[in-house]
Order: C-alpha cells, then sequence, then structure tokens
C-alpha cells in the first residue's frame, strides 16, 4: 500500500494528560494535511477543535477513558455532551471489572444505552485486549456485535499493552459481519500498520505514522 492510503486508516491521536491547545490545534492540522480517517482527542478539546476543522475532518473522542469503571449514567452523560459539542465519533471503554464477573447483560446494556447517546454518530468499543483472557475476547465479539456498535477496538494505549497481530486476527473472526475492527496502541511503523490492515483493521490509532512522515519530509 501507499502510505497515503495507510493514513486514510487512522484516527490521528493524542490523548496526553498534559496536551495542551497548541498541540491539539497541530494534531489538527497535520490530520488535515495528511487525510488521516479522524483526530482522536480528549473531550475537553471537541468543540474548539470541532469549530477549528469547521468540517473538513471527523472528530474523535473517548468516553470512560481510559480505565472504564465510569457508571453507564456518566459515560452517557459523557458521550451527549461530546456529540453536543460537536464530536462525529466515540470511542468509550468497557467496565472491564463486570465482563470479568461475568456481567455480560449489564456490559451489553451499557453499549446500548452509549451507543443510543451517540446518536447515529460511530461507537467503537474499547475492550482493552492486553487485560483479557482469549475467552473473554471472544465474548468481547459477542457482546459488541449484539449491542449495534459500529466498533470493536483493542486497547487505549494506557494499559499494560497495545494492539497486536494475534488479536486482531481473533476479533475479526469472531465479530459480526456489520462490525469493524480498530487496532491502537503501540502501532509505530508501517509495516506493522499495513499488517494489522491485512488481518481486518479498517481503523488504526496512532500518531507515530504522520511523525515518521513529518520526519522524513524534514530530513530531504
Amino acid at each position: 500500500m501507499e502510505r497515503k492510503d495507510v493514513l486514510k486508516y487512522v484516527d490521528h491521536t493524542l490523548l496526553s494528560q498534559t496536551a495542551t491547545w497548541e498541540e491539539i490545534r497541530q494534531i489538527l492540522e497535520d490530520a488535515m494535511h495528511y487525510g488521516t480517517a479522524s483526530a482522536c482527542i480528549p473531550a475537553s478539546y471537541v468543540r474548539q477543535a470541532a469549530e477549528y476543522v469547521a468540517g473538513k475532518l471527523p472528530i474523535c473522542t473517548v468516553i470512560g477513558f481510559p480505565n472504564g469503571y465510569s457508571t453507564t449514567a456518566v459515560k452517557v452523560f459523557e458521550t451527549r455532551d461530546a456529540v453536543a459539542n460537536g464530536a462525529d465519533e466515540i470511542d468509550m471503554v468497557i467496565n472491564l471489572g463486570y465482563l470479568k464477573d461475568k456481567r455480560y447483560q449489564e456490559v451489553e446494556e451499557e453499549i446500548r444505552q452509549v451507543h443510543e447517546a451517540c446518536g447515529g454518530k460511530l461507537l467503537k468499543v474499547i475492550i482493552e485486549t492486553c487485560l483479557l483472557t482469549e475467552d473473554e475476547k471472544r465474548k468481547m465479539c459477542e457482546i459488541v456485535t449484539d449491542a449495534g456498535a459500529e466498533y470493536i477496538k483493542t486497547s487505549t494505549g494506557f494499559s499494560t499493552g497495545g494492539a497486536v497481530f494475534a488479536d486482531v486476527e481473533l476479533m475479526r473472526k469472531h465479530v459480526g459481519k456489520a462490525v469493524k475492527v480498530k487496532a491502537a496502541g503501540g502501532i509505530s511503523s508501517f509495516a506493522d500498520a499495513e499488517e494489522f490492515i491485512r488481518l481486518g483493521a479498517e481503523r488504526l490509532g496512532t500518531s507515530r505514522l504522520i511523525k515518521i512522515m513529518k520526519q522524513e519530509e524534514e530530513s530531504v
């Protein structure tokens, strides 16, 4: 694949706790310049970012991030607030403790409620694969499918590990046909990005690919 085609899969991401508006603005500029799928930024910057890009770039934000143990009511409120502020895409973290306790119906119902709060905007469900067993990963594929979300996503990038090829392959195999896969966390090269795409990922959460592009352009 040509690099410009790989970048079309990318949610260009900055979720650092210390991210300033100037850093967010640069992410938006780079995302528009290189033609990424979206920019994924903290919720506190969504309104400002949406006004800044003026419809030229989808704005993505995160809900219940990064730990996932907010109550459902809080996640629903966060989602509605983000959408009202101009978010086009929502990446939510599941309640991992509920999954470990096999409270599957509650996990599914939370996803349903957040999806409804999206009001037609895309929902990506982060399951934090590095903390799950293989059986739990397969179960989450089933739950996300039944809940009606548009995407299942590997990782926050804030835990003990990020996306790995085997997890994307497993998710693509077990998730419903209507559900897409997002790989995120630790994607550090175009070669890895292409392999994730080959395995079935339709979005990639990363900032490193654009950093590579910019570094190479600056060295010419």
